[in-house]
């Protein structure tokens, strides 16, 4: 570990991704950071466990059962505690390549992206068309109804904000929409997937949102470009799981002159009236030491300051453990499905990513699946995941704790010099954690992140 400087530009409390990720970016930027965890481990929320890990964390054994060895070594697991894939031609991929971050890691092609139509043993699972020729071909959609989207979809293709003549003769900044969807004539169902499996909102508001239609067709114009990119699905994985990532940005922090302390408590927030200037803290381990350093901002995420954000929610999750593929992914190795709420009298998606032993998180022959949506109810929380377990047959382990809060700041840090990240979603994509990365580099510096457009290089296995 380098030695504790009297002064840092940015402290950083806590090695989430969305904590790594900025630490990464602004070392890169010159800035000299402190960056703390008071775990042993990086990733917080975002950390890859062992199955040993997930049976002590969530309880599911008993006082000298040791229930994790049937399923072989224990490194042969890397089982995320959140479910989350990357966009190949989303901002964290840009983020990730533009800062060179990939060279530490490999990812693969998440196999498939799968939609749910209908609700029970009818309910039928298919693949997102993502160009004209899959619309014409998916099961989704009547005859008539997949011409109208095949339609849709190339409009999508050739829309420019910017450019009139490709509006429909619709003012695209004013309306809304569903006025876009009645302009194809599409179906409610067809609307469904459409906003919820490729524009990736988590309700229906975008449909009645004034001014929403260039960001929702900008979002489905991303997830067709995404699978255009590498073919089959517009998602992709790290290898040995998502703890890989903040692990990546936190060498790329210390390439730069970063410096990292795990096991270290904060022990005192140091004030200059009502503004953060520096910290107390202490780092455990075989040699305990103290130290106090003063710090031109402070970027936290919540559990660092739970008086400074509000609780707007909580996410439902099921880890589970199987043995077989997703049913109606065609034997994938890997898939995304999203059961959009209005399919299953909800108000908000439920989302199931799997991963398998392709991915390096679990021995040959299993395969990890996580169901998540976000909390309607103060009880029968398993019944509002039940839509999503139905999906998976039969599970051989399913790990599901309390209902996770989900956090958000309650100020912008421009009094307190304190800028807090929000908690993870219950989406299986990082879409909304960047959205969260730029918006507190955009409240701590005053500016814009800017990062490349996408370029070719990244090594993703098919």
């Amino acid at each position: 570990m380098d030695e504790i400087a009297p002064e840092y530009d940015v402290v950083v409390l806590g090695t989430g991704l969305t904590e790594c990720i900025l630490s990464g970016v602004l070392s890169v930027k010159g800035k000299k950071v402190l960056h703390i965890d008071r775990n042993a481990h990086y990733g917080g929320e975002a950390a890859s466990v062992n199955l040993e890990t997930l049976f002590k964390k969530y309880g599911n054994y008993s006082e000298g059962e040791e229930p994790w060895k049937k399923y072989g070594r224990l490194n042969d697991w890397n089982i995320d505690l959140v479910p989350k894939f990357l966009m190949s031609s989303g901002e964290l991929t840009n983020i990730l390549v533009s800062t060179d971050v990939t060279r530490y890691l490999e990812f693969k092609q998440v196999a498939g992206s799968y939609v749910q139509q209908g609700s029970g043993p009818k309910a039928t699972v298919a693949k997102v068309p993502s160009d004209a020729g899959e619309a014409l071909k998916s099961p989704l959609m009547g005859i008539f109804e997949k011409r109208r989207m095949k339609s849709f979809i190339e409009w999508v293709g050739t829309f420019d904000p910017k450019d009139s003549s490709t509006h429909k003769g619709l003012d695209i900044n004013n309306c809304t929409m569903k006025d876009v969807f009645d302009k194809f004539g599409l179906e409610n169902s067809t609307k469904d997937f459409i906003g919820h499996a490729m524009a990736l909102y988590q309700t229906d508001e975008f449909i009645t949102a004034k001014g929403k239609a260039p960001e929702a067709i900008e979002r489905i114009r991303l997830y067709g470009n995404s699978v255009a990119r590498y073919g089959k699905s517009p998602y992709i994985y790290p290898l040995y799981g998502l703890g890989e990532l903040p692990q990546g940005f936190a060498r790329l922090s210390a390439i730069y002159g970063g410096t990292y302390m795990l096991n270290t408590d904060v022990d005192e927030i140091k004030y200059d009236g009502d503004k953060a200037v520096g910290i107390k803290a202490t780092m455990t381990g075989m040699d305990e030491m103290k130290f106090e350093t003063k710090a031109g901002m402070i970027i936290a995420d919540p559990s660092y300051f739970p008086g400074q954000a509000k609780v707007v929610g909580h996410v439902l999750r099921a880890i589970c453990i199987l043995k077989h593929p997703l049913a109606g992914t065609n034997d994938s190795d890997s898939a995304q499905l999203i059961i959009p709420q209005s399919q299953v009298g909800r108000k908000n998606d439920i989302y199931i990513a799997c991963v398998s032993a392709a991915h390096n998180v679990c021995p040959k022959d299993y395969w990890i699946a996580i169901v998540s949506t976000i909390a309607e109810t103060t009880s029968n929380h398993h019944l509002e995941l039940q839509p999503g377990l139905e999906r998976l047959g039969k599970i051989e382990e399913q790990f599901m704790g309390a209902p996770i809060p989900i956090y958000e700041p309650t100020e912008s840090g421009s009094k307190s010099n304190i800028f807090l990240s929000k908690s993870y979603d219950a989406t299986s994509h990082f879409e909304t954690t960047t959205d969260d990365v730029k918006d507190i580099y955009r409240r701590a510096t005053g500016e814009e992140l800017k990062v490349e457009g996408l370029r070719e290089g990244i090594n993703v296995e098919q």
